[in-house]
């Protein structure tokens, strides 16, 4: 079954999501972001469906960020942009059954974001994750909210500030990610384990996810989407964003 831009395959109690432009890395296109939303709409409405596993098409990407190629700056594109974006990063900790992100290859920017919001991370051992916004000016509207309560507030600082990626292994030294598993072994990992919390009691396991996610969504979200796009606003967004459509290193101001 397609989605937009997303296979999604059911098998037994588990729903398989694969984001499925590989040759633009999977970045969050139109047809991406429409498939996830519609994907895990099925998987709360599907009461065979206990757990989902969201992970990208090829080898090189899970999600390299947001589509960026015809971003319009007029203040009212920016507000909705943000708006949608950000909510639809929360989605998947919106969703009341546990989501598992196996992590195949690079996930920057809002592919790093679609990856921390779901319950856990499994990375490939050649994944690399980060958030690197501000190369373009910018910072993470979703990550800047989550990031620290994950990692600690220097080394998101950290990461937010210079937009370096990091490597599977201090992912999961960081606590983003649960373990690296081989890259031929990631889908049967994430599977197994996907099945084992799907055995387990289905009220138990969503009472689970809603109490430790208990207060997310709020005043933060609220923020994010209200500040963000005052940042699109600035020269060196335009600059950043410019740079990187014409292949060259930006000149900031």
């Amino acid at each position: 079954m397609r989605f937009g831009s997303v296979n999604f395959e059911k098998r037994g109690a588990v729903a398989l999501i694969t984001l499925d432009e590989p040759g633009k890395l999977n970045a969050l296109s139109a047809g991406i972001r429409e498939g996830v939303t519609a994907s895990l709409a099925r998987i709360e409405t599907d009461p065979e469906i206990r757990v989902g596993i969201i992970t990208g098409s090829g080898e090189k990407a899970f999600c390299a960020g947001a589509d960026i190629s015809g971003f319009d700056f007029a203040a009212s594109a920016v507000k909705q942009f943000i708006e949608e974006i950000v909510t639809f990063l929360a989605a998947p900790e919106s969703c009341s059954k546990p989501l598992i992100a196996a992590v195949n290859g690079m996930a920057f920017g809002g592919g790093f974001e679609l990856a921390i919001a779901c319950d856990f991370i499994l990375a490939s051992e050649r994944a690399k994750f980060g958030v690197p916004e501000i190369q373009l000016g910018l910072l993470p509207g979703f990550a800047v909210v989550r990031l620290a309560d994950i990692v600690g507030r220097p080394k998101a600082k950290e990461m937010s500030m210079l937009g370096d990626p990091i490597s599977a292994e201090e992912a999961v030294r960081l606590g983003i990610a649960l373990r690296t598993v081989a890259p031929e072994r990631l889908l049967e990992e994430a599977m197994a384990m996907a099945e084992r919390i799907a055995s387990k009691p289905a009220m138990a396991v969503r009472m689970a996810k809603s109490f430790y996610n208990r207060g997310l969504g709020g005043d933060d979200l609220r923020a994010a989407r209200d500040a963000f796009p005052f940042l699109f606003m600035t020269p060196d967004a335009r600059e950043g964003v410019t740079a990187f459509r014409e292949k060259r290193k930006p000149n900031f101001s």
